[in-house]
């Protein structure tokens, strides 16, 4: 009897083991961590059909369903249905329950999975979730053995409305499939803005109809900067320009997936590449070439000349219709010297005229006036944290990225603000501080452990300038990442650890647990053929 007692004993406790195990490993595979997860007792078994249940006429042919479809489709028989269906797994999405329009919940028991949300935005975010408790191997399109869901209750929103992540093709140029699959990227982690940086002094990369000398000459520079050689440079040119047929491709494609694509014109600095198309819009009259090196140059945009501002409204006229969904355009407004304006008759006399203190006032003054434009747009603007200088437009959000002193400055003043920091999110910087054994990097050094790490919003603000805080970004700029597996490497597993940031209100502080989490994400990124660093491999 006692034999039997401690065997019945042994057999309970590994049981019990087994199913903490079971959960432990399921909590372990979801990044970001939902607000709200409870595990029960119980699995539902994957039928080989696979239904997906709109019973809202509503959402009948939403980019929500036709996503899912693709998702499952040549691994499973799916169809899109109107009622639940007998013969196999059924997948129900309901609009309905309280919350923002990223809200969901996520239910799996017996009768199936049903995901719910105020809005089509929140199942899409809720499906990225489910994804994620389904074997990597459906990321390779790959027949998983017999799939065993938990029942789960999950119940989720994000804690920042903004949670982006920065793309630059001016430096080295990618392709619409790379841009695509980086949009797949951020869509795995819940991200939704791709801030796309078009225009800098290496290239600029969106052709303009208006002004055709963009893409014939602004678009290709003759080499580049041999490593970190200045003066150095190989004979390789470097081109590109997304036609706006592409452009409109990329931008439904991401509409598709939930995520806004922010374009970026810089102006009035980083101006070099236009400059090189069109000189009668610097202060000199040049002559300009599309940059060959990195850094920061003398020669912008004249600030006192009214063909700039006409050259700059015809870029607008053009990008808002070619990103009609984007509430912004970003307009740079960053590293603009003031050394040829200082000398420029034309800007010389704009400051008189305006009655403006300095050149740093003409600064303002001239992201201020397009922002008046692109306002009659329709649209708002963001800018880096320099547009404070001279005084901050009326309507403008400030991007902070040289620390968060910018931000904190713009809630002060009643604006919104964007936190990018260069040592949190300038994923440009080497992973590792073995930099000899790393890819070439811009300089310094980021772990994915720092990443994590991080919160955003200082203590110091008080609650209710907290509202203008909108969310985090990383930026990926592209000086030395000349193909699109490098920009993987550099995005992997840091933007994984700053999906868990950007969403999660409350995040755990042991770095541990989420390396574990970062083991099963791994695999997915192995079947999804995505190249990542490899430093917190277990």
């Amino acid at each position: 009897m006692q034999k039997f007692i401690f065997i019945s004993l042994f057999v309970l406790a590994f049981m019990l083991s087994c199913k903490d195990k079971k959960n432990y490993s399921f909590e372990n595979s979801l990044i970001p961590k939902p607000l709200e997860l409870e595990f029960k007792n119980g699995e539902l078994e994957v039928q080989e059909n696979i239904y997906i249940v709109r019973n809202d006429v509503r959402i009948e042919s939403s980019r929500v369903l036709n996503f899912a479809k693709n998702y499952f489709a040549g691994v499973y028989n799916v169809k899109i249905v109107p009622e639940i269906q007998k013969d196999g797994t059924n997948i129900v999405f309901e609009i309905s329950g309280e919350g923002d329009n990223e809200s969901y919940n996520l239910d799996i028991d017996k009768d199936g999975i049903k995901l719910s949300s105020p809005d089509y935005n929140g199942l899409f975010l809720g499906f990225q979730t489910l994804r994620q408790l389904f074997p990597p191997e459906l990321e390779a399109k790959e027949k998983p053995e017999t799939v065993k869901l938990p029942y789960v209750s999950i119940k989720d929103s994000p804690r920042f409305k903004y949670r982006g992540m920065h793309m630059d093709v001016c430096r080295h140029f990618f392709s619409v499939e790379d841009v695509k699959t980086y949009i797949d990227m951020l869509v795995m982690h819940k991200f939704n803005i791709l801030h796309w940086h078009l225009t800098d002094d290496q290239g600029w990369r969106i052709e303009i109809k208006a002004l055709p000398k963009l893409s014939s000459i602004a678009s290709t520079r003759r080499g580049t900067v041999i490593k970190q050689n200045w003066g150095e440079y190989d004979e390789i040119p470097v081109s590109g320009i997304f036609t706006q047929e592409q452009i409109r491709e990329i931008v439904e494609y991401a509409e598709d997936r939930f995520i806004t694509i922010i374009p970026e014109i810089e102006m009035p600095g980083h101006a070099l590449a236009a400059l090189a198309a069109y000189p009668e819009l610097g202060c000199t009259g040049g002559p300009y070439e599309v940059c060959r090196t990195w850094g920061v140059f003398d020669d912008v945009f004249c600030a006192g000349n009214e063909e700039t501002f006409k050259f700059f409204e015809k870029v607008i006229d053009e990008v808002v219709e070619l990103f009609p969904n984007s509430p912004y355009i970003h307009v740079g407004g960053d590293e603009c010297p003031k050394v040829r304006w200082e000398e420029c008759p034309k800007c010389q006399q704009r400051i008189i005229d305006e009655n403006l203190a300095d050149e740093h006032e003409l600064q303002s003054y001239f992201v201020t006036r397009m922002e008046k434009y692109i306002n009659s747009k329709g649209k708002r603007i963001i800018g880096w944290d320099e547009i404070l200088e001279g005084g901050l437009a009326p309507h403008a959000t400030v991007m902070s990225w040289r620390g968060t002193e910018g931000a904190v400055a713009a809630a002060k003043l009643g604006h919104d603000a964007i936190l990018c920091p260069t040592n949190y999110c300038y994923f440009d910087y080497y992973q590792s501080e073995d930099k000899e054994n790393e890819p070439l990097a811009i300089c310094c050094y980021i772990s994915t452990e720092k990443v994590y790490s991080w919160e955003p919003i200082p203590d110091s603000i008080p609650e209710y300038q907290r509202k203008h805080f909108l969310g985090v970004q990383a930026n990926l700029w592209a000086e030395y990442i000349k193909d699109f597996s490098h920009l993987q490497y550099m995005a992997f597993p840091r933007m994984t650890a700053l999906s868990e940031v950007a969403w999660c209100t409350e995040r755990d502080p042991d770095y541990a647990q989420f390396k574990k989490r970062l083991q099963v994400m791994f695999k997915r990124y192995d079947k999804a053929g995505y190249n990542y660093a490899k430093h917190e491999q277990e």
